[in-house]
């Protein structure tokens, strides 16, 4: 089934057609700023755009980057406060006229990397942490998700949320090379460990890819390996989210 996945970030809106089958991108990505108000309304606009863009008639798999329950969303995190309580589902389904399924968008990229990619079979508590504006997460044990697990927003010092300090937007904010964050993420990936004990850790979005740049600061005892969807897996993992997910809403 083809199924249009649209990943939303802080930054960007991005979508693309995917077989959700197979987990194969049909289209190139097509990318539109997310508006500076980062507002419901505003951003319900974009992904209208998006559907218009491909001219797609079908389902849509949304990763939306909060914690969503029932397609409705519980904290604002790093978008505007307005969003808190919104029916996410309702609000994209009414802007493009299609049937929508929305995830975290942390577990649509988890769910594709599970699915798809380096995660598959892999048995244990696995966790997929995407680097971007915030440092969302997934979590998988023996392969099924368990949602809206939120590593991100552990407390950390004057930042009171850790993801303010050690995400890709504060490497930019605070004009760190890439050895001076890996250590800040390192330090945030000791929380993880501490606290939940993984058996592997997965790393995606925009950071992802140049894993090789800190990845020597990487010092803890949990594997730690990049997806081999990168900045891909929250699209796929949405259009997935799509097929599977959508009776269940």
């Amino acid at each position: 089934m083809v199924v249009l996945g649209i990943d939303i970030g802080g930054s960007g809106m991005k979508g693309a057609l995917v077989n959700s089958v197979t987990g194969e991108m049909l289209t190139k990505r097509h990318r539109i700023p997310t508006p500076p108000s980062r507002k419901p309304k505003e951003m319900a606009e974009v992904v209208a755009q998006i559907v218009k863009h491909f001219d797609h008639k079908g389902p849509v798999g949304v990763g939306f980057p909060t914690v969503i329950k029932h397609g409705i969303c519980k904290s604002p995190g790093n978008l505007h406060k307005k969003w808190l309580g919104v029916n996410v589902k309702e609000l994209f389904s009414e802007a493009t006229g299609l049937p929508v399924t929305v995830v975290n968008d942390a577990d649509a990229a988890g769910y594709a990397t599970m699915n798809y990619g380096i995660g598959k079979g892999k048995q244990g508590l696995v966790v997929m942490i995407t680097i971007g504006t915030g440092l969302g997460s997934g979590a998988f044990w023996d392969g099924e998700l368990i949602p809206n697990f939120e590593l991100g927003q552990i407390p950390y010092k004057k930042y009171k949320k850790i993801e303010l300090w050690a995400a890709d937007s504060a490497k930019t904010r605070d004009e760190l090379t890439y050895m001076q964050w890996g250590k800040r993420f390192n330090k945030f990936l000791k929380y993880v460990e501490l606290i939940i004990a993984p058996d592997l850790i997965i790393l995606g979005g925009g950071a992802s890819k140049d894993f090789d740049e800190y990845k020597d600061r990487i010092t803890i005892e949990t594997p730690v390996v990049p997806a081999e969807l990168r900045n891909q897996a929250g699209i796929v993992g949405a259009a997935a989210a799509a097929l599977h997910q959508a009776p269940k809403d």
